[in-house]
């Protein structure tokens, strides 16, 4: 990164963001889009709501009591054959590993400096945050393996892209 680029998210576009704050996605699901990754997770309404209170990756313990019940929030979803919760549980479960492998690899999870943007030094966090990542990962490739879920996701992007 040189002195003159910019984290990715600061050139972000929220016009053409698929993912709307003011739209209710269990009203709509027809609204909702798969993206990459983690793409919509902190918008979408009102599973955002549903899913933040149980998020948490502090030690290995609260990283497994918090899989466990997004895990099972996706289950939940897929019974009740709500895609659109059971994805954005999935993607919980991604940010779950995503967020603590961060905090494992640089303290505070900061990858640049605040001030002038510069790349933080890798290596300086928490190693018991790989513990957190480690569980979380299990969890999000065993939703991910649901062959219900896989079933409800490629005839979802095949309806509504």
């Amino acid at each position: 990164m040189t002195a003159m680029a910019k984290p990715g998210d600061l050139n972000f576009e929220g016009a053409s963001y698929a993912w709307k704050p003011d739209v209710d996605y269990r009203a709509n699901p027809e609204l909702y889009r798969v993206g990459k990754g983690e793409q919509g997770v902190l918008i979408c309404e009102p599973y955002k709501g549903e899913l933040v209170p149980l998020w948490r990756f502090r030690t290995p313990e609260i990283a497994a009591e918090s899989s466990k019940a997004i895990y099972g929030k996706f289950l939940a979803y897929l019974r009740q054959g709500d895609f659109v919760g059971a994805d954005m549980a999935r993607k919980f479960l991604q940010m779950g590993f995503t967020r603590a492998r961060r905090y494992t690899n640089y303290k505070g999870g900061r990858k640049y400096d605040r001030d002038d943007g510069h790349p933080l030094e890798k290596g300086t966090g928490d190693p018991l945050k790989a513990e957190s990542a480690r569980i979380f990962f299990d969890a999000w490739k065993k939703a991910e393996a649901k062959p219900a879920y896989a079933r409800m996701k490629a005839e979802w992007k095949a309806k509504h892209g």
